[in-house]
């Protein structure tokens, strides 16, 4: 196996061990865009390392999380960042399928980075493969067990590659969700949107949309850093 490659962040540290799945800059803008103030519990589903577990405990400091992995790697690269973490009182972790694990509440909010890709290659590394594509949690599944365990007045948020993301926007308006928030990420200001930010809910309501430019002129744009400098140790 080949070990993941760790990441250091301002208060944490992400340890990869064998997870396959090594910090991503999608990880980490979903971990920063997602809104996490005022509610009290949040669901972490395909936690992984447990980075954006990480990052709303960073950033509520009154937050209540559960994360979930099937993956046993994940799961023990997980347990060791939640439990080097000023923050692991606040985070119980499950090794489970989500779509039958039985949790005996509804959370305020859920936060997803997904298996992206129903199509094409696989990886060799059966870690990153699970992690990547949608063989064992497929969007249709994922929004039906989001339904079961989502408040009424909650919201779930998501990061796609903008292919993947317009698919689930279709999947969404099918299964009678709103889309409360979005926003089209570009890689740099002279290429065009490649990842997509979406926040949904059970309640209709009035949709923001928004954009976000990562790189400006060789540097990261005054919106990213702003965005992402409680984390990068950089910025």
């Amino acid at each position: 196996m080949i070990k993941t490659k760790d990441f250091q962040f301002k208060q944490f540290i992400v340890r990869g061990g064998y997870s396959g799945m090594p910090v991503s800059t999608d990880g980490v803008l979903l971990g920063a865009w997602a809104p996490v103030k005022g509610i009290n519990s949040i669901l972490d589903i395909g936690t992984g390392t447990g980075l954006l577990s990480l990052m709303c405990a960073q950033r509520n400091h009154e937050l209540i999380i559960d994360a979930i992995d099937i993956d046993e790697n994940a799961f023990q690269a997980a347990q060791i960042n939640i439990a080097s973490s000023p923050w692991k009182n606040r985070i119980t972790l499950h090794h489970a399928n989500i779509l039958t694990h039985h949790f005996n509440k509804q959370f305020d909010a859920i936060i997803c980075n997904p298996p992206y890709f129903n199509t094409g290659p696989h990886s060799n590394t059966p870690s990153r493969a699970k992690a990547r594509h949608t063989t064992s949690l497929d969007h249709s599944s994922l929004l039906r067990r989001c339904q079961s365990l989502l408040s009424s007045s909650g919201k779930a948020h998501f990061i796609f590659p903008l292919t993947e993301g317009h698919e689930f926007l279709d999947l969404i308006n099918q299964n009678n969700w709103f889309v409360s928030e979005s926003c089209h990420v570009q890689p740099t200001n002279t290429k065009p949107s490649n990842r997509l930010l979406i926040s949904i809910q059970k309640q209709p309501t009035h949709q923001s949309v928004t954009s976000l430019v990562i790189r400006e002129n060789n540097h990261y744009s005054d919106d990213f850093t702003a965005l992402t400098k409680d984390f990068y140790l950089k910025m």
